[in-house]
């Protein structure tokens, strides 16, 4: 079966390394990163830097890119997101460019065709030889749906349509040579599809849904579950645990392993102040907060329906948060322990941002990679 192991799927599981804890760049794909900050260093996400900045993690050894699905700006001063790069189309340009790294394109389900997407994804896989894997969306901008002349379903309705979804493209990634689908959303024909992924095994598949609706469909289809972990670090390595293993126990009732993945924002410098002080210069003190505005609208958070004390609670805490993960600040001695509290608890990879990826990743490659490997959680 497909979705059993073997020698290759396990490769492919460790995305080729031996790394107890996975670590890859996250949103390089769009315009400011996960940074809604003014700062003029802020990240371009053009193709020139995101080659640059590819080339740059697969020689230092970090496992993976992720990259937002976003179609429209956030507004402000920055537009946040006002300019991204196709995923798919993104991640076979990297995987062309690179050698171990490996790339995820990030697919709004209810948006792209499942065996145009099924097709799109084995590219992309053939041309980074089984380096690509697929981060399922299942959709919530509806300004964004609107774009498209898609009608937002239900929360429920959403992940029904999901599920079909992904089963529509695994049945393309499958070994049938022709197959009808007949789901309630999606009714296919005599579909045929090939190649099949490379190696005759599928890519990595992730979900990060947050609601209990979105981490069973996780639990029952992904081999990643991305969540935070802001609550569970406040109680340390042991915490983190428990939560990962409740997470994990969830799988194994329905006969499946996942490994448990974070978010974050890595801001590091020489020492715990100069980390500091550029935090509060580039998320708070320039934080484009026309942008958190917009971001908060979305998900129907304003003055108006949550009170101005709440809601100035709730935009601090959002633009403090890299816009949904937790900060990593300081010298790389107090990043690599943050890094590998998490891995202690249980947490298989932790994707996280920079304001300018380019710019601070040769510190973090150069100081903290080698740090957590004398932690034990990194290979040499």
């Amino acid at each position: 079966m497909l979705d059993r192991p073997s020698s290759a799927m396990r490769d492919r599981l460790a995305m080729y390394s031996g790394n107890a804890l996975k670590l890859g760049l996250f949103g390089v794909n769009c315009s400011s990163g996960r940074s809604a900050t003014r700062v003029p260093e802020r990240w371009s996400a053009s193709w020139a830097d995101c080659l640059a900045l590819s080339r740059m993690a697969d020689d230092a050894g970090i496992d993976f890119m992720l990259p937002v699905g976003r179609w429209k700006g956030y507004g402000g001063d920055t537009d946040m997101h006002g300019e991204t790069l196709e995923t798919i189309t993104w991640a076979t340009g990297l995987l062309a460019a690179t050698s171990r790294i490996t790339v995820f394109g990030t697919v709004h389900a209810p948006l792209f065709h499942p065996i145009i997407a099924a097709k799109q994804c084995v590219t992309a896989d053939h041309v980074g030889c089984g380096r690509f894997g697929l981060n399922i969306v299942a959709g919530w901008n509806e300004g964004e749906f609107e774009m498209f002349g898609v009608e937002q379903r239900e929360h429920e309705a959403r992940y029904d349509y999901a599920q079909e979804w992904i089963d529509a493209i695994k049945l393309a990634w499958g070994p049938q040579d022709d197959f009808d689908f007949a789901g309630t959303h999606i009714k296919l024909k005599t579909v045929r599809a090939k190649p099949k992924p490379y190696g005759g095994t599928r890519p990595l598949i992730m979900n990060a849904g947050s609601s209990g609706t979105g981490q069973a469909f996780a639990m029952r289809n992904c081999d990643a579950y991305f969540t935070a972990t802001s609550s569970s670090r406040q109680g340390g390595v042991e915490a983190t645990a428990k939560m990962v293993a409740g997470v994990k126990s969830e799988a194994a009732a329905l006969g499946r392993e996942i490994e448990v993945f974070t978010v974050g924002q890595v801001v590091c410098r020489p020492t715990q102040k100069e980390a500091e002080d550029y935090y509060r210069h580039a998320i708070i003190d320039n934080a484009d907060w026309g942008a958190v505005d917009g971001m908060l609208s979305i998900k129907n958070i304003t003055p108006q329906t949550v009170g101005e004390d709440e809601y100035r609670k709730k935009r601090e805490y959002f633009a403090s948060r890299a816009i949904g993960g937790y900060p990593f600040v300081g010298s790389p001695d107090r990043v690599a322990e943050h890094l590998a509290d998490l891995s202690r608890g249980g947490v298989r990879g932790i994707a996280f941002s920079m304001v300018n990826y380019l710019e601070e990743l040769p510190l973090f490659r150069d100081e903290v990679l080698p740090r957590l490997a004398r932690l034990g959680v990194r290979e040499a």
